[in-house]
């Protein structure tokens, strides 16, 4: 049997704060965040690495690092056209690798 990385969906976390902003968006901003998630728990990379690695993403989604100095560091998923914003980390663990979810925000 050959041990094979592990393969989306991903799992995916929240800190306390991130879960309790996203809980007091408006329904516009929960259905963008909603529909970002499910872009990333189903991505085979969530940091979109490459070119044109993020091309089949919707239109009102970007992804990037958050600092150019650390592309395998945070990354920010700008929404929008930047009305809003999550922050996430992708920790890669052979079991169970997971996205952390540490900002949510909406305009």
């Amino acid at each position: 049997m050959i041990d094979e990385p592990p393969r989306p969906s991903w799992q995916m976390d929240w800190t306390k704060q991130a879960q309790d902003d996203f809980q007091s968006m408006p329904a516009e901003g929960r259905d963008l965040i909603m529909s970002a998630r499910a872009e990333l728990v189903t991505a085979n990379d969530p940091y979109f690495r490459g070119i044109d690695a993020d091309a089949s993403l919707p239109h009102w989604m970007t992804v990037r690092p958050l600092a150019s100095t650390s592309p395998g560091g945070p990354h920010i998923v700008d929404l929008a056209g930047g009305r809003g914003w999550l922050v996430y980390t992708f920790i890669r663990r052979h079991t169970e690798p997971q996205i952390v979810v540490t900002d949510a925000f909406w305009a």
